[in-house]
């Protein structure tokens, strides 16, 4: 008869991987689970092996990501609502670093593309709301606007989480996403006004 798996095994080791890549240790089969009480085998049994390993660590960083997205509310401001969302990426960047560093790493697959695609929608619906709202004009394609707004969070917080910028440089978002949304038809001082507002809970 087949063991049940147990969930909180591979939340152990993902969890471990996530603070050796934290604290730059070389991760390895061995490495991995020394000290956790496991053996080399539960990393084939949980994930085929390393290199499933490394699609698990990107697959939680976008998990995370979507937790943090979705514990965002909604206002009757939808341009302040694109903009929370962005600072909630900026956030959880910061706040996990380490998994931030392998989300984007091409070189392995991801577990559900759907799912970590399904981030990206949060800033679609915002968008949408946006013109809907005669904020942006009618024109505008939610997610071309989307996918710029979540470069603009890219750039910025890639500068910080792991490269060589203080946290100030976020400060930066807010100049940058207002000239986005003014050049798509937002009204300058009242798309200031919404991205300020959304910006105060990365402070």
């Amino acid at each position: 008869m087949a063991r049940t798996k147990d969930p909180a095994v591979r939340t152990l080791l993902v969890e471990r991987a996530a603070r050796m890549l934290r604290t730059r240790e070389p991760i390895t089969l061995r490495s991995l689970v020394a000290g956790t009480g496991v053996s080399t085998m539960a990393v084939y049994t949980y994930f085929g092996g390393m290199d499933g390993m490394w699609k698990a660590l990107r697959q939680e960083g976008f998990t995370r990501l979507a937790a943090r997205f979705a514990a965002v509310p909604t206002s009757r401001d939808p341009v302040r609502d694109l903009t929370a969302l962005i600072a909630a990426y900026l956030g959880n960047a910061l706040d996990h670093a380490d998994l931030y560093r392998v989300m984007f790493d091409a070189n392995f697959d991801l577990e559900d593309l759907a799912a970590a695609d399904a981030t990206l929608e949060y800033l679609v619906r915002a968008a949408d709301r946006s013109r809907a709202a005669g904020r942006f004009r009618p024109d505008v394609d939610p997610l071309e606007l989307a996918t710029q707004s979540w470069a603009v969070a890219h750039g910025l917080v890639s500068l910080v989480a792991n490269g060589p910028l203080g946290p100030d440089t976020l400060a930066g978002g807010v100049p940058l996403l207002t000239a986005l949304f003014t050049s798509v038809g937002d009204q300058p001082e009242r798309c200031r006004g919404s991205v300020e507002s959304a910006w105060t809970q990365l402070d």
